[in-house]
């Protein structure tokens, strides 16, 4: 009985391995991606990985075999997306009935795309119609986004089994820590999944490379599958610290503080030693530092803005802003909201009034957008004296609105936020060229 199942392992391997040639053959840039993996038998039911392995059922292969050869190519395929699009190594807490729905449509997504003959599967024709359906409820088709958007408009229970059965092709539950509970979408809540470390930064490179190839010897694929080039770019996205990005803003200027950098404690504490109370140094009672001084924010409360994100982008301004050695004893910071024009200014002068803003903050306009009033506004206060260094401006907004034609005489940053209903990573709004551009997901705020 063993010596059977070796031989069925064998031959089921033989048959994976067949697969995978075939798919290097028409997929060259996927490369690194088809010869990562293991083969190993059983642990699942199917077909499944966890970025390391390749795991199998003999009589699952066979089966797939049987039907032909394409149908085997597209389970094999589409499990090696996941590990690309690093599916398996979320690490935060979520829902993963929704998570794993939202995986292999994003992957069935750019298999359909793809148009292989290769790829061939019973299912094709059925799945292309529900995911044209689908794009046009949720626009891009990335893991992400469609998570969010499941979370959100809370999917029932009939609808997710309908496109669970339709759009199911491997085992998923070697992700987790703990086994999802099926049959019911609240069971699964919150649910932690694994995190392997080095074989997730492996696929890192891995799926770097894939990107890299896409935009360069491979592009003829990028542009034939929309859906493939989009779940790379946004998975191999630059993240932002916008700790740092405020320090940009941020001016040269005279502390009183010991400066440590220009202490020398050798002649301090051979005084000590030698006249018991008299160093022969005193340390420097003042230190330059970069911090910052005269600053403003820019509030886009226009219609198309929602309020919640607006009051978690001024949330974690002021906590960086309030961080110890961010701010000079004295300061010059305007909170400035503004739609169509300016509706309010707030100054602030210490970190107290900063506090006492956030406390009673709310929000005034809900009208068009247009940037121009806002730098009028400030041009003005800068004839008036209201600034003696003013470095930076920061413009937090949607991005749709009348720029100003000349650029202003201090550093001007837009933020936006890339949600589900926009595409500021692949179709960014028209900036001027003197305009810093920051996008940032919402739980980058």
């Amino acid at each position: 009985m063993a010596q059977n199942q070796d031989k069925a392992d064998r031959l089921a391997e033989r048959i994976l391995q067949y697969s995978r040639n075939e798919l290097l053959v028409a997929l060259r840039f996927m490369d690194m991606a088809l010869c990562k993996l293991e083969y190993q038998a059983g642990v699942t039911d199917f077909i499944a990985s966890d970025g390391k392995r390749l795991y199998f059922q003999p009589q699952y292969v066979f089966q797939l075999y049987q039907t032909g050869s394409t149908e085997l190519n597209h389970a094999y395929l589409h499990t090696l997306l996941h590990c690309i699009f690093y599916h398996p190594f979320i690490s935060r807490e979520f829902n993963p009935l929704l998570w794993d729905l939202a995986c292999d449509i994003a992957v069935e997504s750019i298999l359909t795309e793809l148009n292989m003959k290769q790829l061939g599967s019973i299912q094709t024709l059925s799945r292309a119609r529900e995911l044209q359906e689908l794009k046009k409820e949720y626009g891009r088709l990335t893991a992400e986004r469609l998570y969010k958007a499941f979370e959100r408009n809370d999917l029932y229970e009939d609808e997710y089994l309908r496109l669970r059965n339709l759009f199911l092709v491997d085992d998923h539950t070697i992700w987790y820590k703990e086994k999802p509970q099926a049959g019911t979408l609240q069971a699964g809540k919150k649910q932690s999944v694994q995190h392997l470390g080095d074989v997730y930064t492996d696929w890192q490179s891995i799926s770097e490379r894939v990107l890299v190839d896409l935009q360069t010897a491979s592009q003829e694929w990028g542009e034939r599958s929309a859906s493939l080039m989009q779940n790379v770019a946004e998975v191999n996205r630059e993240t932002y610290d916008y700790s740092d990005f405020l320090r940009k803003f941020t001016v040269l200027g005279e502390e009183i503080q010991v400066n440590d950098d220009e202490f020398d404690y050798v002649f301090y504490t051979y005084g000590l030693q030698l006249y018991k109370n008299m160093p022969l140094i005193e340390p420097l009672e003042y230190k330059e530092v970069k911090k910052v001084r005269d600053f403003v924010v820019a509030i886009d409360t226009s219609g198309s803005v929602q309020g919640e994100l607006v009051q978690k982008f001024v949330n974690k301004t002021y906590n960086i802003l309030t961080q110890q050695n961010s701010f000079f004893s004295k300061i010059n910071v305007h909170m400035i909201q503004c739609d169509a024009k300016v509706q309010e200014d707030y100054k602030i002068t210490s970190q107290a009034e900063f506090e006492e803003y956030m406390q009673k903050m709310e929000l005034h306009g809900f009208g068009g957008t247009d940037f121009r009033p806002v730098f009028a506004y400030v041009d003005e206060l800068i004839r008036q004296g209201a600034f003696t260094n003013l470095k930076g401006l920061i413009y937090f907004t949607d991005g749709y609105g009348t720029f100003p034609e000349n650029k202003p005489n201090y550093e001007t940053a837009f933020v936006f936020v890339d949600e589900m209903d926009n595409d500021f990573e692949l179709e960014p709004p028209p900036l001027p060229v003197w305009a810093i551009k920051l996008v940032l997901r919402p739980d980058e705020i």
